[in-house]
């Protein structure tokens, strides 16, 4: 009985250990517009560049536009921050961890 035991909680680990590398999330390229999350491509006032800071500066978070896809960036390094604030309506790569219509930055590079 103890060697049943003994197997079902290694099984039991094993799953576990399995699934929740599994799940890991892996960093990922992506290639657009830097904008916001509020505007997306449809920005309200002056320029894409200035729409987006003024946007930023209010509480939106900075956002990337690829094709007809708008992901919300969230970060708090501030290299990243001022990168995206220099490409703000301009291109920018941006690598990190996606989760839903969110990429988890961890870094930016001009395009």
């Amino acid at each position: 009985m103890k060697q049943f035991a003994y197997i079902a909680i290694t099984l039991f680990l094993a799953t576990v250990f399995s699934n929740t590398s599994a799940l890991a999330a892996h960093k990922q390229t992506f290639t657009g517009e830097v904008g916001d999350a509020m505007c997306g491509r449809k920005h309200m006032e002056g320029t894409p560049a200035e729409c987006t800071r003024t946007c930023v500066e209010h509480g939106s978070k900075y956002a990337l536009i690829v094709g007809e896809k708008i992901y919300t960036l969230d970060t708090t390094d501030k290299t990243a921050l001022a990168t995206l604030d220099q490409q703000a309506g301009k291109n920018a790569t941006v690598t990190g961890t996606l989760d839903g219509d969110t990429i988890e930055v961890s870094s930016v590079a001009a395009k």
